[in-house]
């Protein structure tokens, strides 16, 4: 790596230099990204690259009867439309297309039958010479189908909801009752009975789902996919087609953004392949914006929250239900309720969580699945009682903190939520908040103070990781892990550099390919954990091969040096004086390979988590969120115009791109809480503000301060080499709630279904209005 390599094979800017763990190191792959040296998905070209376009169906459930296909076939450059009647050869067991984040059921399989199982379903592909034929030829297909009675609307069939299976990674179905939470409810002093509704959200991300998959003269696949794991989506493939894992390679060297969206491979992956096989061609599809809305969303949920204390503000009774939408294929499931069972101190606790299956595409993982849910419910209802006793929202909080974990007893790894608590406060200013609602204005806007707690599940899975240091000084590391945004291309670096105390720009952090060095879908905020421990187990095997060169030196000055004495420092091994601190030897490392007459080093590390230790203890990210909102209540209209964040997420690894991690997310939160719900007409079955025009998320216009603060915090549990967990998840957990809780001490007025639109802050009377239900209570939001 003698001067800059290319654009697309991210590295530090030149003089950047010696770096350490917690820096807020730039980007490295920022100047390929503003350069377009970047190749995302879509823009990967071929001498003979067909254009696949999508038709998908316009009812809910049925079954095709015929397709008419001759004015498509008409059109110039049209070379073939696939279907479910001339697909190539595909097994069929639904266990050929579960990946590796597959909930329980059976997987939705493209051009399997004539069967129509969503609106929106993809059942027919047309293939082109040019994007622009195949794209007009779609318009020009014509389905005949038998429409079937569906049902697509959750509270209308909550009395039919059923348990969830367990069988999907990260659920964990509520624990059993602990105590006897109705009994506790019913006598006790002060009490809330509130209800919650979210409405269906979808990802969205800048970067709409492509495939392109390159065909080579042997027939091997090189796919470039928009994915957040290629060894899952080169698994799928693999095992859909009966292809060899060695004639598949899968690529997501750049992806604009995803959220959850890439963590299951989408239909477009299947039908590109499904394609290229057909064909013997290298073919692109591309989804549009509006067909970002045929796969997975963040379901819509109902939820019931029962909050008890005593007079004196002590937790006595915690019940939390809550019931979400999945689809009619897969019991697609998130942890909603758990968190009510662990974040405060209370002796009886009924959590419960159940599904209804409805005629839509199963959910998928959206940011902090279940917990962008179940902790809003929670968080708000803690501040509905906290106005019932007449208590400051913190003081009630802090009075049933918990030390331990409520639901299980263990303590936690680590848990620096005080400080959050303390630290936030101080910045936010929140000592000055009046208790009463209504008791701040300035001109026509009320404002109001608003806070809630977050907690994400800190997680380590296993990886491996590959390093190879040249001659030159110069180090590779690789992992197939991906980057959607969240910088793991500069993070990764981070960790090698700061280990071998190599210049940042010297290091090359590789990834996003399925013949690299295993690692999980990123996804969960585990990827620092979990991959960056893998490279600094790495490195630490390169560390001790170098004392082995150097122990080998002819009347060597390192002879007597230990490992532990070690320390890499300017592109040198240096052995420090246990004693004083002095220097006693140093060597460059490029003389280390010399002497030893190699012109590399190679190093492979597998990453396994010390699961019986960390079975010990509950392991969790922690935030506490202060919001500011003003109401014009004429208008209906609520901005929030200061937020401070403060997160407990272990070691920081990169002050700047963490911080940017949870700005994102809090602007998610804002976007969740006044902005984003995807519509259903329930006659058609259909989502219908398919569109970014239609489809609301908060713009410049809508965000204001956000002040994120990290607390010191080193957890040894969770990720022994580094101390880290993860802050993907955590920034956007319990923004809503915080700004709702906001909205109320503006206004007095408490809305509990999202998004907060004009109309519900308006409106005259609850939130909620009068309908049948199965447990006896209204139901249906406005």
């Amino acid at each position: 790596m003698n001067g800059r390599p290319d654009n697309a094979q991210p590295v530090a800017e030149p003089g950047t230099g010696p770096v350490a763990k917690g820096d807020p190191v730039p980007r490295v792959d920022a100047r390929a990204k503003l350069t377009g040296a970047a190749r995302y998905a879509a823009e990967h070209a071929a001498p003979d690259l067909v254009h696949g376009v999508v038709v998908n169906s316009a009812i809910a459930r049925g079954r095709i009867t015929a397709l008419h296909l001759d004015d498509a076939l008409a059109v110039p450059g049209v070379l073939e439309i696939l279907s479910h009647r001339n697909r190539p050869r595909m097994r069929k067991l639904d266990l050929f297309y579960k990946d590796m984040t597959a909930p329980a059921g059976s997987p939705f399989k493209p051009f399997h039958s004539d069967r129509i199982l969503y609106s929106g379903q993809p059942i027919a592909l047309v293939l082109a010479e040019t994007f622009e034929a195949a794209r007009y030829a779609a318009s020009l297909v014509r389905v005949d189908a038998d429409a079937e009675p569906h049902e697509t609307r959750l509270l209308s069939h909550l009395q039919r909801a059923h348990q969830p299976s367990r069988l999907k990674a990260g659920f964990s179905p509520p624990p059993k009752e602990k105590g006897n939470a109705q009994a506790a409810f019913d006598a006790a002093a002060v009490k809330v009975d509130s209800q919650y509704h979210a409405g269906v959200e979808h990802h969205n991300p800048m970067e709409m789902h492509a495939t392109t998959v390159l065909r080579g003269e042997d027939g091997h696949l090189t796919i470039h996919d928009k994915t957040q794991g290629p060894q899952n989506c080169r698994w799928l493939v693999s095992h859909v087609f009966g292809l060899s894992r060695h004639q598949v390679t899968v690529k997501n060297a750049f992806v604009g953004g995803a959220f959850g969206s890439g963590l299951r491979p989408q239909y477009n992956l299947v039908l590109a392949v499904m394609a290229a096989l057909r064909l013997k061609r290298s073919v692109r599809v591309v989804l549009t914006r509006q067909q970002m809305f045929t796969f997975g969303h963040r379901p819509e949920t109902w939820q019931r929250v029962r909050l008890a204390a005593d007079a004196h503000g002590h937790l006595r009774s915690v019940m939390h239900e809550a019931i979400a939408e999945t689809s009619r294929l897969e019991d697609y499931a998130e942890v909603v309720v758990n968190w009510s069972g662990q974040l405060y101190a209370c002796d009886n606790v009924k959590l419960d969580y159940r599904l209804v299956g409805l005629d839509h595409y199963s959910p998928i993982d959206m940011r902090a699945p279940g917990a962008a849910h179940g902790m809003h419910a929670l968080e708000v209802a803690m501040d509905e009682l906290a106005h019932a006793l007449q208590m400051d929202p913190l003081a009630l909080r802090l009075k049933n903190f918990a030390e331990r974990d409520g639901a299980t007893g263990l303590p936690y790894s680590t848990k620096a939520l005080k400080a959050c608590y303390e630290q936030g406060a101080a910045r936010f200013g929140w000592a000055g908040r009046p208790l009463a609602p209504r008791s701040l204005r300035q001109g026509d806007e009320l404002i109001g103070w608003g806070m809630a707690t977050g907690q994400w599940d800190a997680m380590q899975m296993f990886a491996r990781a590959h390093a190879e240091l040249r001659a030159d000084g110069s180090l590779i590391v690789s992992s197939a892990a991906s980057d959607i945004g969240t910088g793991t291309y500069t993070v990764m670096a981070q960790i090698a550099a700061a280990a071998m105390g190599l210049p940042m720009e010297r290091v090359l952090f590789r990834l996003g390919d399925s013949t690299l060095p295993v690692a999980p879908v990123e996804g969960g905020s585990s990827h620092v954990a979990t991959v960056g421990s893998a490279v600094e187990g790495v490195c630490e095997k390169l560390q001790k091969t170098l004392l082995r060169f150097a122990h080998a030196l002819p009347d060597s000055p390192f002879a007597k040096a230990r490992f532990k004495d070690l320390r890499f420092r300017g592109g040198a091994m240096e052995w420090m004086d246990a004693d004083t601190g002095a220097v006693r030897a140093s060597t460059p490392l490029p003389a280390l390979l010399a002497a030893a007459e190699v012109d590399r080093v190679e190093e492979r590390y597998l990453m396994l988590p010390n699961l019986l230790r960390q079975k010990r203890y509950t392991r969790a990210t922690h935030s506490a969120v202060f919001c500011e909102v003003r109401v014009d209540e004429a208008l209906g209209v609520a901005r929030v115009t200061r937020i401070v964040s403060a997160v407990a997420a272990g070691r920081i690894m990169n002050a700047r791109l963490a911080a940017s991690q949870v700005t994102g997310g809090v602007v998610w939160g804002i976007s969740q809480a006044l902005h984003e719900e995807t519509h259903t007409d329930h006659r058609l079955g259909r989502f219908m503000n398919h569109n970014l025009s239609e489809y609301h998320v908060a713009a410049n216009a809508d965000i204001h301060d956000i002040d994120v603060i990290f607390v010191e915090e080193d957890d040894r549990i969770v990720s022994p080499r580094l101390g880290a967990k993860g802050v993907g998840e955590i920034g956007i957990v319990s923004v809503a709630a915080a700004v709702s809780n906001a909205i109320f001490h503006a206004t007095g007025r408490r809305l509990r279904s999202t998004p907060m639109t004009p109309d519900k802050i308006m409106a005259p009377g609850p939130d909620w209005a009068a309908g049948d239900s199965a447990v006896g209570i209204p139901l249906v939001p406005r």
